[in-house]
């Protein structure tokens, strides 16, 4: 098949899904390309295109792409619609909110001259995380609801974005499945700790969504407790919109020198740089850093958010409610008290997403949707796992 994956920034969960989906696709023979924004993102996305670049016979083709919407996106579909349209793909994948418009948009007008062309669309979140009460909601959820139409599959990465989308968007009105993201063999592996590793360690974009704000507070709320003269120790990693913030408010509680903001870093780097990995995000939809720091048996403090329960599963780790600063700084707490629960939780978890989260799977179930073919049937055997340390 020739397979074209649309989306707007080569960031975060979304773009490594994009990623490991376009190269396993091509190492089965298919034909890929690649559309998203012509804005350089990080060095280490610009990085990990050029290196996609090296599987996409159909090649990647930057447009111009705003986050918000606007009248530039006129000009970005009259872009992307000749493109797609030169390619002759027979599948059109948008991702995200703005990668699923394009590419149904687009699609949409090239069915009437190539029919056997379609297009899927997967939300990752996206127009999802939006509240129906609010404008921005109202006016998002519309157009998905427009959209849905234009649509001839939906994936959902989890049951919990398939369940948020019949509530916010509507039944779905064309075939929909729920395919979990998953990881290779090789990510699975025991992480050892630097000589200079600190307590705690965040990994994502620096978006409020993310609760980068309750992680500090909840830093600021330990700090308050402890009678110990060394602080708490933080690395921050990542990059986004809030940023800046974030250094504010950390400077606001007196943080000091105790949080560190280190930008973008490769995950398995970051890991090795804390004890714990703290995500107290507000919404989620099947994180990747969870996945991959499940696989690198390494120690988390989790929000009740998203798919982020249908990654735990059974393994009996503890769940934070989100926004809860308190019930958070409980948590980082009992690790600093008594990590062997912790620890022990996330051995029990490696072997759960060793045999449940598997990239063989995600990729064969969604060529099997595209091609209108039944679930293919779930590997049931563990993954081997590698022995390779961060």
């Amino acid at each position: 098949m020739r397979i074209l994956h649309v989306f707007r920034a080569p960031v975060g969960g979304l773009f490594r899904h994009v990623c490991d989906l376009a190269k396993a696709q091509a190492a089965r023979g298919h034909d890929i390309g690649i559309i998203c924004d012509a804005t350089p993102g990080n060095a280490q996305a610009e990085r990990a295109l050029v290196h996609l670049a090296e599987h996409c016979t159909l090649g990647i083709k930057r447009f111009p792409m705003n986050r918000q919407l606007g009248w530039r996106d006129l000009t970005a579909y009259l872009t992307i619609q000749p493109h797609i349209a030169r390619l002759k793909p027979d599948i059109v994948h948008g991702h995200g909110a703005k990668g699923g418009a394009y590419a149904r948009l687009a699609t949409n007008t090239i069915k009437r001259w190539q029919k056997k062309i379609k297009v899927f669309y997967t939300p990752h979140g996206g127009s999802l995380h939006f509240s129906p009460l609010s404008v921005k909601g109202r006016i998002y959820l519309g157009l998905e609801r427009q959209l849905a139409g234009y649509t001839d599959g939906l994936i959902f990465e989890s049951a919990y974005s398939k369940e948020t989308y019949i509530n916010k968007v509507g039944k779905p009105r064309c075939p929909a499945r729920v395919i979990h993201n998953g990881l290779a063999p090789s990510e699975f592996y025991d992480y050892r700790l630097d000589d200079r590793a600190v307590d705690f360690v965040f990994v994502g974009e620096l978006r409020r969504l993310k609760g980068v704000d309750v992680l500090l507070k909840a830093l600021a709320q330990l700090n308050s407790q402890t009678t110990s003269k060394a602080p708490i120790r933080t690395i921050i990693v990542g990059g986004g919109p809030d940023e800046k913030r974030f250094r504010r408010d950390a400077k606001r509680y007196k943080l000091g020198e105790s949080v560190t903001f280190t930008g973008p870093r490769p995950a398995r780097q970051a890991f090795a740089q804390g004890q714990c990995l703290v995500l107290p995000s507000r919404a989620e939809s099947l994180p990747y850093v969870v996945l991959e720091a499940a696989a690198a048996r390494v120690p988390m403090i989790l929000t009740k958010v998203g798919g982020i329960p249908e990654i735990i599963g059974d393994t009996g780790m503890p769940l934070v409610p989100p926004d809860d600063v308190t019930a958070l700084a409980k948590q980082m707490k009992a690790f600093l008290t008594q990590p062997q629960p912790f620890l022990e939780r996330a051995k029990s978890l490696q072997a759960h997403v060793q045999k449940r989260f598997s990239l063989e799977n995600m990729t064969e179930a969604i060529l099997a949707f595209y091609a209108g073919q039944p679930f293919p049937q779930q590997q049931t055997k563990p993954q081997q796992q590698s022995t390779a340390a961060a």
